[in-house]
């Protein structure tokens, strides 16, 4: 009445060549890849890009190693090149001076009433908050290398960069 289920016998193992990995090899190799990825984490740009020795606020080096990375990854695609939302251009020192429609945006030597400041803590006015960058706040450190730099004075190029 009951019928045992016909169960086939495995197969012998084929023969690996010394160059070929085992199953274990593969496994060990596919843990460690899925672990590198899960632990990975990005780190901020100011930090990615900084030299060995770290140049002062005041200076070009400063604007150019640790700032203007900032700028062209976070700012520059609506801020940058031909485009002006909000009639703001940061890449020159005149257009950061000039601000946009609604003025200027950064005070040289008093990052705390600087309003691009404000603008990236996503701290904005109250009837207008406009965070910048409007999907995504940008990292701590990258907001505290950006005060630095204006409470320095924000020293940048006359020229856009090339």
């Amino acid at each position: 009445m009951f019928r045992k289920p016909h169960i086939a016998p495995l197969a012998a193992p084929a023969l690996q060549s010394p160059s070929t990995p085992n199953r274990a090899t593969l496994t060990l190799a596919t843990i460690a890849l899925a672990a590198a990825a899960i632990l990975w984490q990005p780190s901020p740009v100011a930090a990615s890009t900084a030299p060995s020795q770290d140049p002062a606020p005041n200076t070009l080096d400063f604007y150019n190693h640790h700032v203007l990375p900032i700028l062209q990854t976070n700012c520059y695609r609506c801020h940058g090149g031909f485009n002006h939302r909000g009639g703001l251009n940061i890449v020159t020192r005149a257009g950061l001076l000039k601000g946009g429609h609604d003025g200027t945006v950064i005070i040289p030597g008093d990052a705390s009433k600087s309003l691009l400041v404000k603008l990236i803590r996503h701290e904005g006015p109250a009837n207008d908050p406009m965070p910048m960058p409007p999907k995504s706040k940008i990292s701590d450190a990258d907001i505290a290398t950006i005060t630095q730099w204006i409470n320095a004075g924000a020293i940048m190029p006359d020229t856009p960069p090339q």
